[in-house]
C-alpha cells in the first residue's frame, strides 16, 4: 500500500445503495481500522463501522490508496501537520481513542462470556452423556474427532490460515499430543465417575502439580511465599475429598491424573517448542488444532480395544428407557463441539489481557461451573464440602496472584 496525496476528479455519482453497501463491506475488507473511504461525486467522505458516528473529511488529506477503485483505507498513515491541525479533521479524530478502547472491551468481553457458556455447555452435556450412556473412551475420542470435523473445513476453505508442518514438526509435537490425549480422557472418565464440581475441586491442583514438575523438571525454583500460597489449594481439596458424598477413588485418580497429563504437556511444549521458527500460521488456536488431530489419531485404537465391544450392547440398553437415540446424538455432538470452542476461545481470551486477570477469570470460571451443576443436578454437598471447595478455588487464585508478584519482582 503507497501513501499518497489524492485530488478528487469527476466521477459519475454513486447510489445510495451502492454506499450503504460499500459501507457494510469495507468493515470486513479492512479490519485493521475502523475509518473507510470512498468517493461519492466530488468528495471524500469517511466513514466509521455501524456501531460509531459518520465524520466529514476534506478533500486535500493524506490518504492509503487500495486496490478497489472506490474504497480507501486510513490505516497505516498519518495527517501532515498542516491537515491535523485543519478545522476539517480536528473534531474528527478526537473520539477514536474511545472507539478504540470501547470496541476492545467489548472484544474482550465477549471471549470470558462465550468462554464461560461454551465451557458449562461441555459439562452439562457431557455428564448427561455419560450417566445415560457411561463409555468415557468412546465418549472422549468423539469429542476429539468433532473438533477434527470443526476445525478442517476452515482450512479447506481458506477461512483460516492453514499451518505447514513437516514430519520433523509431527514427531515434536507426539509427546505434547499424547500428554494432552491422557488429559483428556482422564476428565472425561473423572466427570463421568463423580459429580462435575469435585472433578473441578480436584483439577484445582493443577498448579501443585505444575510447580513440583517444573522444580524437578525445568530446575525453575520459585520464591518461598509462591509455595505457601498453596498450602490452601491442598488443604482445600482434602477437605473436600473426605466429605464429597459422591467420593469414588477412580473419579479422584482420573482427576489427578489429568492434572500431571496436562502439566506433562505444559513442559513438553516449552521444551519441544522454543524453536517455531519452521512453522507457518502456527497460531495457537492452529496448534491446539493440530494437537486435537493427533490425539485423536492416537486415542482411536485405545477407545476400539477398551471398549468396542460393548458399544453397541450399551447403545441398546441407554436407548431401551426414557433416553432416545437423538438425545444421545445431540449429547456427543453438543459435548465435542463445545469442547473444542472453549478451548480455542480460551487461547483468545489470554491473548488479549493480563495474565493475572486470566487468572482470575479462571478462578470464577470454576465458580460458576460448579455453581451451575449443583443447580442442574441437584447434587447434595455439606457445608464442609462446599467450605473446603471455596478454600481450594481460593487458593488457586491467592496462588496465582503471589506467582506474578514475585516474578514481576524478579524483573
Amino acid at each position: 500500500m503507497v501513501s499518497l496525496y489524492e485530488t478528487p476528479t469527476r466521477r459519475k455519482p454513486l447510489k445510495d445503495p451502492f454506499n450503504h453497501f460499500m459501507f457494510i463491506f469495507s468493515h470486513r475488507i479492512c479490519r485493521s481500522s475502523t475509518e473507510f473511504l470512498f468517493r461519492n461525486k466530488y468528495t471524500l467522505r469517511r466513514w466509521s463501522c455501524p456501531l460509531h458516528k459518520c465524520y466529514g473529511i476534506t478533500k486535500q488529506q493524506r490518504i492509503v490508496k487500495t486496490r478497489f477503485p472506490l474504497l480507501y483505507c486510513l490505516a497505516n498513515t498519518s495527517v501532515d501537520e498542516s491537515t491535523k491541525d485543519s478545522g476539517n479533521v480536528k473534531n474528527a479524530s478526537q473520539p477514536l481513542p474511545n472507539i478504540a478502547s470501547w470496541k476492545r472491551q467489548l472484544k474482550v468481553a465477549s471471549y470470558f462470556f462465550l468462554w464461560y457458556a461454551f465451557n458449562i455447555i461441555y459439562n452439562i452435556s457431557n455428564k448427561k452423556l455419560l450417566n445415560a450412556y457411561p463409555f468415557p473412551w468412546t465418549v472422549a475420542w468423539v469429542q476429539l474427532a468433532v473438533g477434527v470435523l470443526y476445525v478442517v473445513p476452515l482450512w479447506l476453505f481458506h477461512i483460516r490460515k492453514a499451518p505447514y508442518i513437516q514430519l520433523d514438526d509431527i514427531k515434536r509435537l507426539l509427546p505434547v499430543a499424547a500428554a494432552h490425549t491422557v488429559g483428556h480422557i482422564s476428565t472425561v472418565v473423572s466427570l463421568g465417575a463423580v459429580a462435575i464440581s469435585f472433578t473441578h475441586v480436584v483439577k484445582a491442583l493443577e498448579p501443585f502439580v505444575n510447580v513440583l514438575a517444573s522444580a524437578v523438571i525445568l530446575r525453575s525454583v520459585f520464591p518461598i511465599p509462591v509455595y505457601l500460597s498453596l498450602l490452601p489449594v491442598v488443604g482445600g481439596v482434602i477437605m473436600a475429598s473426605v466429605t464429597e458424598l459422591s467420593f469414588t477413588w477412580t473419579g479422584f485418580i482420573a482427576a489427578m491424573l489429568s492434572n500431571f497429563a496436562f502439566t506433562g504437556r505444559n513442559i513438553f511444549s516449552k521444551i519441544s517448542m522454543n524453536d517455531q521458527t519452521s512453522y507457518k500460521h502456527m497460531s495457537p488456536a492452529n496448534l491446539f488444532a493440530v494437537l486435537t488431530i493427533l490425539s485423536t489419531i492416537l486415542l482411536l485404537p485405545v477407545a476400539f480395544v477398551w471398549e468396542g465391544p460393548k458399544l453397541y450392547p450399551g447403545w441398546i440398553l441407554a436407548t431401551s428407557g426414557k433416553t432416545t437415540s437423538m438425545q444421545l446424538i445431540t449429547w456427543l455432538l453438543t459435548s465435542g463441539l463445545f469442547f473444542y470452542l472453549y478451548n480455542e476461545v480460551a487461547f483468545y481470551a489470554l491473548d488479549s489481557v493480563h495474565p493475572v486477570t486470566h487468572s482470575v477469570g479462571n478462578t470464577m470460571k470454576r465458580v460458576v461451573i460448579i455453581i451451575t451443576s449443583l443447580w442442574v443436578f441437584k447434587n447434595p454437598i455439606t457445608r464442609a464440602n462446599a467450605i473446603g471447595s471455596a478454600i481450594a478455588i481460593g487458593g488457586v487464585l491467592l496462588y496465582s496472584l503471589t506467582k506474578y508478584y514475585y516474578s514481576q519482582k524478579i524483573k
